[in-house]
């Protein structure tokens, strides 16, 4: 076999590892870090709502004489991820696995894209060197595995990086660079950081025309931009008095101070050293862009903050750095030794995937934190609940419901109508359930397991306090007498995360008691270690 054949067979080996450790699992773990769970909740429906009072939208302004504009984006972010997600729940249901896989496949194509600018800078052996780093390494695996925007912006950052780099030699590219730069700021605006290639900006600007109409009405309508855009400009909206996600930034003192420490818990102990040995190498001349890249993107994150999250964009250049470093050390030391040198990569790529598998594709974790997985598990851990949305599914199951609760917006209704009409037309029959839970369960939980049925399917849903609160004015056999069915009881154990105020609500545990005391026997939730996690009473 030629050399021209091994390449194309090596980089399809670690585009294949890459696939594995980004889908395998992915769906396993639990749908509770809030942000994932607010882009989930709301690419359902393309609905810019989740109830959070804290953060209302122009939905709620306007209802009931919604504006056709509010359809263009979303109050807190461009609509390109939405909408992907959607796509993707519409074929394969709503689950975890569904709004994850985009990134998943965005994840892996970026290290393919990097591959392809390792070769078209420096040669084919830093290419794949870096392809198959970035294939394994855990940060990238990790925001590759969950529902958020990094993963879409890492790959349209690289994306308009290699579109650049051709338009450098033939400018039939700079339009292509554009439309990747417009695509990549209707993913998460912080693709402006693109502006010094911005060669391509009239197409780029037409791409991102929706959200700038967006911001026009939304200025004209209410006297100010979306939430992202009203934050860096210093608007301070009274509809938005909190800023989720803002308040962890810091001042600038801050950020310096928490950058190295984040950066640190991103990454294997030993990639962090690969990284800080690879800065020798990383000044020379010929290594300018990922320079650029890497000093651009510190200044963007001591701009907005070295959260873990947004500290995955630097991993390429990082990952591109590390392998500068290896093909000098191999051409110096290692020329005539080709065998070692195999063996020492192959050695740091084995550690490199053991830790990731540990750390984001295992249900559970093994040996202590930092020296065999990253705190990044935590974000996507799978603590069980995915067993109540299976549960929930099951005893739903080709039905709709019988009785419904208004809503408060008629935004809101008509979304439950439309989706218990389509119900109808589906050949699914009626049935009259009610589903009570205890206001302490974990909120992205709530929103995810609970709200996601009401809303967009039209079951009723309570709190506890609700629900008493209603059969103490109106009698005990309200809803029974209403057609209820069945009630659905549900409540965390305490082997899941809690909300400050503890597992239960006094209200739920006076109720619990109550349904005991009844003889009602709970059904209990189990995760894959057999701990309970939720109890459902069915009555």
């Amino acid at each position: 076999m030629n050399k021209r054949g091994l390449d194309r067979y090596l980089i399809i080996a670690v585009l294949v590892v890459a696939a594995v450790l980004r889908v395998v699992n992915i769906g396993a773990g639990d749908v509770t870090g809030n942000d994932e769970t607010l882009y989930a909740f709301r690419a359902i429906g393309m609905l810019d709502f989740n109830e959070a009072e804290f953060q209302t939208t122009p939905l709620e302004w306007q209802d009931p004489n919604i504006q056709w504009w509010t359809k263009l984006s979303f109050h807190d972010h461009p609509p390109l991820v939405f909408l992907i997600q959607n796509l993707f729940m519409k074929v394969f249901g709503e689950n975890a696995f569904a709004f994850r896989l985009p990134s998943a496949i965005f994840g892996i194509l970026s290290v393919y894209l990097l591959y392809l600018i390792g070769v078209r800078l420096f040669s084919k052996r830093v290419g794949l060197v870096a392809a198959a780093i970035m294939a394994v390494t855990v940060n990238h695996v990790y925001i590759s595995r969950i529902g958020v925007q990094e993963s879409y912006v890492i790959f349209f950052m690289l994306l308009a990086s290699y579109l650049f780099l051709r338009a450098l030699e033939n400018e039939k590219y700079l339009l292509w660079t554009g439309a990747a730069i417009g695509l990549g700021v209707l993913t998460k605006y912080n693709v402006f950081i693109l502006i010094p290639i911005w060669l391509g900006a009239l197409l780029a600007l037409l791409i991102f025309s929706p959200v700038v109409i967006y911001n026009i009405q939304l200025y004209r309508a209410s006297g100010h931009f979306d939430f992202q855009f009203s934050y860096i400009l210093g608007q301070d909206p009274k509809v938005w008095q909190q800023a989720p996600g803002k308040e962890e930034i810091g001042t600038l003192t801050d950020r310096i101070k928490n950058f190295v420490p984040n950066f640190v818990t991103v990454h294997s102990w030993l990639f962090t050293a690969l990284f800080a040995a690879s800065l020798t190498t990383l000044l020379r001349k010929k290594n300018i862009f990922p320079v650029l890249a890497i000093g651009w993107l510190i200044l963007l994150l001591l701009l907005t903050g070295p959260t873990i999250r947004f500290l995955t964009m630097l991993t390429p250049f990082v990952v591109l750095s590390i392998a500068i470093f290896a093909n000098a050390i191999y051409e110096k030391f290692f020329a005539a030794k080709k065998n070692i040198a195999l063996a020492g990569l192959a050695i740091f790529l084995a550690w490199e995937t053991f830790y990731s598998v540990n750390s984001e594709v295992l249900y559970y974790p093994i040996g202590p934190e930092f020296w065999t997985f990253s705190k990044l598990r935590y974000d996507n851990y799978n603590w069980g609940y995915h067993e109540l949305d299976k549960y929930l599914d099951k005893e739903l199951a080709g039905k709709f419901p019988a009785l419904t609760f208004d809503m408060r917006y008629q935004f809101l209704n008509k979304t439950k109508t439309a989706a218990i009409e389509q119900a109808r037309l589906e050949g699914r029959q009626p049935y009259s359930a009610l589903i009570i839970y205890d206001q302490n369960i974990k909120s992205p939980v709530q929103l995810w397991s609970l709200d996601r049925l009401q809303i967009y399917h039209g079951w009723p849903v309570l709190k506890t306090e609700e629900y008493l609160s209603i059969t103490n004015e109106q009698g005990s056999g309200v809803f029974t007498n209403a057609g209820v069915k069945a009630h659905y009881f549900i409540i965390p154990t305490d082997k899941v995360p809690l909300n400050p105020e503890g597992r239960l609500t006094q209200t739920a545990i006076a109720f619990e008691q109550n349904l005991i005391a009844g003889g009602i026997i709970p059904i209990s939730l189990y995760n894959q270690r057999g701990e309970e996690i939720v109890k459902i009473y069915k009555f």
